[in-house]
């Protein structure tokens, strides 16, 4: 994609369907005249006249204790430097979105026109009643500090400069981690610090506050090393200056054992890193390019651990890590601060997670066997669940050690549980998907690229490095789509109607027709199917020359379901196949089978269906739990229908006694814990959050996802196709662009997974000769 695609992409995306990044949502009923007499004139008055007589009840009647503001003036925002407060706020917009989706914040971002210190000060004060606390961003140095340090000194809520504390709080669990790693001692090791902002200040200040000393720490601004003979020197860079009579960075790394880049890119030598110490650490974060390519470094060193700011190298460095998590801690205590006992909490937290087993659903978005602390792995990945039960309780834990909490924490368990359950609604699958399908890119073609939200879809894939897309349709239509997109991407255009092709579709015909001859398809038939894309694109599958498929964009599904069935087929000890779909709702990601293909399935069917459900299930890092829903609950009703699910329900506990599934059940027991362990504690469900469901029938099946995805507007991966012998999935008519994105990338998991077992399979059949 040329720059001004992407220039124009990220406009749109900014600017469609609605302007902005987020939106303030009713958090109670307000149907009726009633709700309403409550929420304002006159029942809102008693929350008022209680807040008036102990502001802490604040807390206990409005938002304010999950409400956090992030201010900036815009002097120094990312990359782009001083472009004022109108143009900082998507990037303040951006922090918000971060802060909801990883810890359940909401966030009211504002902008203050002003660059004096007194009136940002003051102005943040005379809001602040508002806030449970405050997140400072993207203001320059030296202001930054001072404005920090007052805030935290007048205000009585959480206050924090992420800019300066979150790449410190990170980059010093990956230092700790590292250090063990290598034998050494935080007193010993000398660091080389290339940067004298505010996010070097206050990462050096964190390193010494675990042990490093003053004197092994050098620091060079855009001057070089900052000596303490040097005149004019800000307060901040005079308690790093070095009494050492160097004065290069490559003087500076001589024996160093530790590099911390925060600064620019390319301006760490090969010869300077050989200079290094054995078994250096290089944490080379500036962003976007670090200051020696990752790549660069590992070919002139094999001895060194790195990190960057980057996600496609190991040990990125991200303040994703940090900043929602202490927030998160900070809040549920009602800290009145953020102090360093809770900050250095945080990096311990973060060190240790880093060390502790890593569960199959991370291992499965980076498509790692299995990730291991070591030193491609000092710091946790940020898409690890367990980030949000390991980091807020750890912050808030010191906040009460530290006298700065005003509301204890007692049962922790539950504190666990309510963490986990804030984060029901989050889209990570959707990112755990697209990130697992990075990690080895697969050829999917796509049958009907002739049509303008498959060619989008495409250039998505092709663009973000999820697939190789392969584009079948009418040439000229396709070229004309790509041009009206600026998509100029070198990728390969097939007409199955064009003379060119023509010898390659009597290929695919021949095949065709020798495994069809006898079901009444003669030669000349062969030749006809296969000049039909769906037709095509399977043989192109089933020969190998393509990893997966996509198509249905523009056909019912019946229609595009039949070629794919007739050409590609079950895969080995599969009767029939099914499809379930992937709903992002606000309980977390549900499963619903079979959605599309089985009409009246049969009891033994439902129970292939629930095991093919649970093995897609799996494979996207989840431990299926299993509700095979109906009208009936546990032989309520002795109808057929219910019977049929109850027989493949005995089925199930007779043959895969450990797969955790039951009913008959309705959907509501089905969904709500409490009220299914209250009347059914014998269930093999009771105490368990089901995600996934099985219907009686595809009516049921089709029905209800089609409405959670409307009323809910909840992301659909899917359908799912489940049982084929190769990679193909077939959309709904109409999917949208981001289906189309997700399925793709699905069908490029489906490839991995396939390609894997096929390579087990060639391995055994070797060994066995």
């Amino acid at each position: 994609m040329s720059k001004e695609s992407k220039r124009r992409e990220a406009l749109v995306y900014h600017a469609k369907p609605k302007p902005g990044k987020i939106a303030v949502v009713p958090t109670k009923k307000y149907s009726s005249q009633r709700d309403l007499s409550l929420a304002y004139s006159p029942g809102v008055a008693e929350p008022c006249l209680e807040i008036e007589k102990d502001k802490e009840n604040a807390y206990k009647y409005t938002a304010k204790g999950n409400l956090v503001a992030v201010i900036s003036n815009g002097t120094a925002v990312l990359g782009l430097g001083d472009i004022g407060p109108e143009a900082s706020k998507p990037v303040m917009e951006g922090k918000g979105l971060l802060f909801k989706i990883f810890a359940g914040i909401d966030v009211f971002d504002i902008e203050v026109d002003t660059k004096d210190v007194d009136a940002f000060i003051e102005t943040v004060k005379n809001i602040a009643p508002t806030f449970g606390g405050i997140n400072l961003e993207d203001i320059k140095a030296p202001e930054a500090f001072e404005i920090e340090r007052r805030l935290k000194e007048e205000l009585d809520i959480p206050v924090m400069h992420d800019d300066q504390h979150g790449t410190a709080i990170i980059s010093a669990a990956a230092l700790l981690n590292a250090v063990e790693l290598t034998n050494r001692k935080m007193e010993d090791i000398r660091i080389v610090v290339s940067g004298a902002g505010a996010a070097a200040v206050s990462c050096t200040r964190l390193y010494k506050a675990f042990g490093a000393k003053a004197e092994n720490i050098v620091m060079l601004d855009s001057k070089g090393v900052i000596r303490s003979n040097r005149a004019n020197l800000t307060v901040e860079k005079a308690e790093f200056a070095s009494d050492r009579k160097i004065d290069t960075l490559s003087e500076a790394m001589v024996d160093a054992d530790v590099f911390i880049g925060l600064s620019i890119a390319d301006i760490v030598s090969p010869e300077m890193l050989q200079s290094m110490a054995p078994n250096a650490i290089v944490f080379a974060m500036a962003n976007p390019n670090p200051e020696i390519d990752y790549n660069l470094a590992m070919d002139t060193r094999d001895d060194i651990i790195m990190a960057t700011g980057r996600s496609d190298h190991p040990n990125q460095v991200n303040n994703v890590l940090g900043f929602p998590f202490i927030f998160r801690g900070a809040l549920d205590v009602r800290a009145t601060k953020i102090n360093e006992e809770m900050k250095m909490a945080a990096v311990k937290a973060l060190a240790e997670l880093a060390k502790e087993s890593v569960p199959e659903q991370v291992n499965i978005a980076y498509g790692e066997t299995r990730l291991n602390f070591g030193s491609d792995y000092i710091i946790p990945k940020p898409f690890d669940p367990r980030l949000i039960a390991k980091v807020p309780p750890a912050v808030a834990k010191a906040a009460m050690d530290s006298g700065v909490a005003r509301e204890p924490i007692t049962d922790w368990v539950k504190y666990e549980d309510e963490l986990h359950e804030r984060m029901g609604s989050d889209n990570k699958i959707v990112r755990l998907i697209l990130n697992r399908a990075k990690t080895e890119p697969k050829r999917i073609v796509y049958a009907e690229a002739d049509q303008l939200d498959v060619l989008k879809a495409a250039q998505i894939i092709h663009d973000e490095g999820i697939g190789v897309p392969v584009l079948l349709g009418n040439r000229e239509t396709i070229i004309e789509l790509m041009e009206e997109l600026d998509f100029d991407a070198d990728v390969q255009i097939i007409d199955p109607k064009t003379p060119e092709e023509k010898p390659k579709l009597n290929e695919y015909a021949q095949i065709y027709w020798q495994e069809r001859k006898r079901k009444g398809v003669t030669l000349y038939d062969a030749q006809r199917l296969l000049r039909q894309r769906n037709y095509y694109a399977s043989m192109m599958v089933k020969q190998g020359d393509v990893d997966a498929m996509i198509t249905g964009y523009s056909s019912s599904y019946p229609s595009a379901v039949k070629p794919v069935l007739e050409v590609i087929g079950s895969a080995p000890n599969v009767q029939k196949v099914a499809a379930a779909n992937l709903m992002n709702t606000s309980r977390g990601p549900l499963f619903l089978a079979d959605t599309s293909i089985n009409i009246e399935p049969t009891a033994k069917e439902l129970a292939k269906i629930a095991l093919m459900t649970a093995r897609t299930v799996r494979l996207f890092g989840m431990e299926p739990v299993i509700a095979m829903i109906s009208y009936s609950n546990f032989g309520s009703s002795k109808n057929p229908q219910a019977d049929k699910v109850r027989e493949a329900v005995s089925y199930l506990h007779k043959y895969y006694p450990d797969l955790a599934v039951d009913g008959e059940v309705q959907a509501d027991f089905a969904l709500n814990a409490e009220m299914l362990k209250s009347k059914f504690p014998f269930s093999k469900l009771a105490g368990k959050k089901v995600n996934t469901f099985v219907f009686s029938n595809i009516d049921s099946a089709n029905i209800m996802y089609k409405m959670v995805k409307e009323l809910n507007n909840a992301d659909n991966i899917g359908p799912i196709m489940m049982g084929m012998n190769k990679p193909v999935h077939v959309l709904q008519l109409g999917a949208s662009v981001d289906e189309i994105v997700n399925m793709s990338a699905v069908a490029v998991i489906d490839a991995q997974q396939k390609g894997k077992k096929l390579q087990e399979e060639l391995l055994g059949e070797a060994n066995k000769a």
